[in-house]
């Protein structure tokens, strides 16, 4: 695919930092909605990041793509839970999906883990 995953991955992270620091009262606000969403209810918080992939994957935003797979990660899902949610994503969309899941593929190879 060319364009490593892993260092837009690490810009996405430098930018957002950086949103938060020039819009404070907007990253406090959207904060409190974010960990209010990604906390254990129902549903658990591994659940959610991988349902988080599946929408940012179907939506084809690759700063969603790239967030979400790696919380997943952090969240304790495994490889097999992603590439899972990935063919979920390819059976409701088709070439699409396919194509948008390559970034995860590439991101999770660039990673060690796979």
């Amino acid at each position: 695919m060319g364009t490593s995953q892993l260092e837009l991955e690490r810009e996405r992270v430098r930018y957002k930092e950086k949103f938060a620091e020039k819009m404070p009262g907007l990253e406090r606000a959207f904060g409190e909605v974010r960990d209010e969403v990604y906390r254990d209810g129902a549903l658990d918080i591994k659940t959610k990041r991988l349902l988080s992939l599946a929408v940012g994957l179907r939506a084809g935003c690759k700063n969603c793509i790239l967030a979400q797979t790696t919380l997943a990660l952090d969240a304790g899902a495994s490889v097999e839970e992603i590439l899972e949610t990935c063919s979920v994503v390819v059976s409701m969309s088709g070439t699409t999906g396919i194509g948008e899941a390559l970034r995860v593929l590439q991101l999770l190879e660039e990673m060690g883990k796979i």
